[in-house]
């Protein structure tokens, strides 16, 4: 095997599916016109494998529809043609079959499939996403304007010598398109190019900085883990992940990837270093730790940080609830943006009594005026003296109770508002109160689910690896403090036992969720919830709160029906 860096080849089994070895289905569609409205009369395919034809399938296809005259002109085929034809319906399926595990090849290709994969949406077939190759933009690519001035089938065709002349009928032209694909193979087969993925290389999308840098992926393994793009300066300039890290880094260098942004980080990167992962779980962790450390310029993530907004009570003689980014016990959270945490927030002041003045209030207060909210029934004016801490202090154990899980009487509170508010039929404040509820639902449930987790010293689960394996993911206080495998034929406590030992120590922070980032908690808590999961070992119970939240999912269910019912109907 040549070594990378040796004169920049690499050997066949690092670059992919030699192209000799591959399996293309030709084919051409005749349809009823170009529309989204339009179908497809007639198929016409053929199925190759290192020059050879394996074999053929036509048919004619009945509409359902009147053929246009001027469709009849073009291709020949006329209502009489097509009346005893099956319908698509009976067609899709066979030619699915023949083109499955094959990778597609159309002139302008792009017309071709489009259409298939409507039929397939239409008729209830999944459309498998195959590799597709337009000899179209093939030819554009090879061929010069001089040598090409059309890259018309019928051009092209005679062109290169294609044995068979396209006529506007389906298999006829997919018989052409193949004497020109094979003509356009060796081609650029002259210029190195010998698989799949090299093919897709040299469509006209593909930047130089691409090709020429394909070779940083040969050292990868083709296994589970996080992938580094450094620049000059080795500064990280990308972070992600991958189940199979070589072959996901070299889609990078193909056409696949058409990301402008990503395109220019490429052009920069000198050099591709990576972290191998024992599965999915730990390279997802791996990548939320290295993008919080490096923040890569070309992540969006770095841009745009998923910073979790946190409800909080102030310390103040007459608490308040104030918006924060880190949580002290007792926080509500986390919310993805800072507007969900003001709709929760709202809530909670109608809920509990919680006044929703930002003044700071000593404990003695008499003889001031109220604010505005008071005189809305909104506040009872402690500002004014007329609450007294005592007074108020309900206000805040209602919120501290509801969080922790201990009782359940602010939503009720709000659920009964928003049924008066429903009964009266004032419906837009129904609606209103109805997706502040659903905010303050979901938060509170997810919030204490993942309390709960990071509340666990030491947790160790394991997953099936889908080949008579075990995945061990081991926790601490929510976060992954070490991860591994047992094969199939490996026994699994052994290893266990080796991980738990060597696990990396959690020390617990503060905070409802001990000090551990909201989102790796989240992702562990994912992972665990799989199907299963399996729990090896717990040092302490897992539980949730008696009266949590999740006893509130079957009304957050019935109140999403009601707002998509209403957004179907506006």
């Amino acid at each position: 095997m040549t070594k990378p860096g040796a004169g920049g080849q690499l050997a066949f089994d690092e670059l992919g599916t030699p192209l000799r070895a591959t399996t293309f289905v030709v084919f051409d569609l005749e349809t009823t016109g170009v529309s989204d409205e339009d179908t497809i009369t007639e198929f016409g395919a053929v199925k190759v494998r290192g020059g050879e034809v394996l074999g053929e399938f036509a048919t004619l296809v009945d509409p359902g529809r009147g053929i246009p005259p001027e469709i009849v002109a073009l291709t020949g085929i006329t209502d009489a043609m097509v009346y005893t034809a099956p319908r698509l319906d009976a067609v899709l399926p066979a030619f699915m079959e023949f083109i499955s595990g094959a990778v597609l090849v159309a002139h302008n290709a792009g017309f071709d499939t489009n259409f298939v994969r409507k039929a397939c949406e239409r008729h209830g077939y999944r459309w498998p996403k195959p590799a597709v190759v337009c000899t179209v933009q093939l030819a554009r690519r090879v061929l010069t304007r001089e040598e090409a001035p059309s890259c018309r089938l019928s051009a092209l065709a005679a062109l290169l010598g294609a044995s068979t002349t396209p006529n506007h009928r389906a298999l006829m032209d997919a018989r052409a398109t193949v004497d020109v694909f094979h003509s356009l193979l060796e081609r650029v087969g002259s210029l190195g190019v010998q698989t799949l993925e090299e093919l897709h290389d040299y469509i006209p999308d593909v930047t130089p900085e691409q090709r020429r840098k394909r070779t940083m992926a040969a050292h990868l393994p083709s296994t589970p883990g996080v992938y580094l793009f450094r620049g000059p300066g080795e500064e990280v300039l990308y972070v992600g992940t991958a189940s199979d890290l070589r072959r996901r880094v070299r889609q990078y260098f193909t056409a696949s990837e058409t990301r402008r942004r990503l395109r220019e980080m490429v052009a920069l990167a000198v050099r591709v270093d990576h972290v191998e992962c024992a599965h999915s779980l730990e390279a997802q962790v791996r990548e939320l730790r290295l993008l919080s450390a490096h923040k890569p310029a070309y992540n969006r993530r770095s841009k745009n940080p998923k910073q979790a907004w946190w409800l909080t009570l102030t310390d103040e003689p007459f608490p308040r609830l104030s918006l924060v980014r880190t949580p002290r016990g007792g926080a509500l959270g986390p919310f993805r943006s800072r507007g969900l945490a003001e709709d929760a927030m709202v809530a909670l002041q109608d809920a509990t009594g919680i006044r929703p003045c930002t003044v700071r209030i000593p404990a003695q207060r008499a003889g001031a005026t109220p604010c505005a909210l008071a005189e809305l029934h909104r506040c009872q004016a402690p500002c004014a003296g007329r609450q007294t801490t005592d007074e108020y202090a309900p206000s805040v154990s209602s919120f501290v109770s509801l969080v922790a899980g201990r009782l359940l009487d602010p939503l009720h509170v709000l659920e009964r508002r928003l049924r008066a508010h429903a009964a009266a039929e004032r419906f837009e404040q129904a609606g209103v109160d109805r997706d502040r509820l659903s905010v303050l639902v979901r938060a509170l449930d997810r919030g204490q689910r993942l309390a709960a987790l990071a509340a666990v010293p030491e947790l160790i689960a394991a997953r099936p690896d889908g080949n008579h394996g075990w995945e061990f993911a081991v926790v601490r206080y929510g976060r992954l403090a070490s991860a591994g495998v047992a094969r199939r034929g490996v026994p699994p406590m052994p290893v266990v036992d080796a991980l738990a030992a060597a696990a990396e120590t959690v020390v617990p922070g503060e905070g409802p969720l001990r000090g551990a980032p909201a989102e790796e908690v989240a992702l562990v808590l994912r992972w665990l919830d799989r199907q299963g999961t399996r729990m090896v070992r717990c040092s302490q119970p897992w539980t949730e709160p008696a009266r949590a939240a999740a006893s509130w999912r079957g009304w957050l269910t019935r109140a999403d029906a009601a707002r998509s019912m209403e957004v179907t109907s506006g």
